[in-house]
């Protein structure tokens, strides 16, 4: 079966803010309570995860984490309400570019 398949991302001024990957990184540090332990899980240092994080949040021009500084309890993170709400829409966004691939897709090829 043939299917065709498209790559989303958001840009501000020409810079990119926000896509799949991004979103991952998201998704690991709310499911873990930790950006070292999400950037672990992607395969990437703690340096470039936190970078990644500081880049969106300028970009975007809202908090997408909130963090805790390590001590007996250790630290974490958590997505901030707005973060939540952000990556909520960025999925609704992309899944409804995605539809409307299929459906394009399916109207020219038939497939």
């Amino acid at each position: 079966m043939m299917n065709a398949r498209s790559k989303i991302w958001i840009e501000k001024d020409g810079e990119p803010v926000f896509g799949d990957g991004r979103a991952a990184i998201l998704e690991a540090i709310d499911g873990l309570g930790s950006i070292k332990k999400a950037a672990k899980k992607m395969n990437m240092s703690y340096r470039h995860a936190w970078g990644e994080i500081r880049l969106m949040e300028e970009r975007i021009g809202f908090k997408l984490l909130e963090t805790r500084v390590g001590g007996i309890r250790g630290g974490g993170a958590v997505l901030t309400g707005e973060g939540k709400e952000f990556l909520r829409r960025y999925y609704m966004f992309r899944d409804g570019i995605n539809k409307l691939v299929d459906d394009r897709f399916e109207e020219f090829f038939g497939f």
